[in-house]
């Protein structure tokens, strides 16, 4: 099992995953306290105007879910979910913005546009996670939180419902740590 260390100054979590990540997620957000930092996830969803993931993640968390509207202010303590169709962006002020430019890996929200992003403003108290999901999705926005001083997690692929995202991130960038789901419990514990 990996050492877990205590990581301090992380203004915001995001998580990102496609195929068999919303089971992780529902394995690990149950336990989590209110944190002194926002969490932000992204999964791949079908284009609907349905909120049951929201609705779902809302009543399996002690963590308030903010639903995400453009302009919306990010809090700490609250969790955010990338709304259907949309792409999500971070801007200096600490406002999420949408947008609906192209698909990026087949995908809008898409992983790497919002990791980028979050990179290109949060830096170094940036943390991302990066699940199970069956495309490319989520690597070059590792790639870009690491290159701004972030701390990047992948899920070990051999947990993974769907390795494909996993083995990508793990071919093409050297992540912090490689957990699988009991250890990104602990690891988000001690963020």
């Amino acid at each position: 099992m990996e050492e877990i260390t205590l990581i301090s100054g992380c203004k915001v979590l995001i998580i990102g995953g496609s195929a068999g990540s919303l089971d992780v997620l529902l394995k690990i957000l149950p336990h989590l306290q209110v944190p002194s930092f926002a969490i932000v996830i992204v999964l791949h969803r079908k284009h609907t105007d349905d909120t049951t993931l929201e609705e779902l993640i809302a009543a399996k968390s002690k963590i308030p879910v903010k639903e995400v509207e453009d302009k919306i202010a990010l809090e700490s303590g609250n969790i955010y979910i990338a709304p259907s169709d949309y792409h999500l962006l971070f801007e200096k002020n600490d406002l999420l913005s949408l947008d609906i430019s192209d698909k990026v890996n087949y995908s809008r929200p898409s992983i790497d546009v919002a990791f980028e992003s979050a990179a290109d403003v949060y830096g170094k108290s940036l943390v991302g996670i990066l699940l199970s999901g069956a495309n490319a999705d989520g690597t070059d926005g590792l790639i870009a939180i690491k290159k701004n001083g972030g701390t990047i997690v992948v899920q070990k692929p051999e947990t993974a419902d769907m390795p494909f995202m996993p083995n990508n991130a793990l071919l093409h960038t050297t992540p912090d740590h490689i957990l699988n789901v009991s250890e990104l419990l602990k690891f988000i514990a001690c963020i």
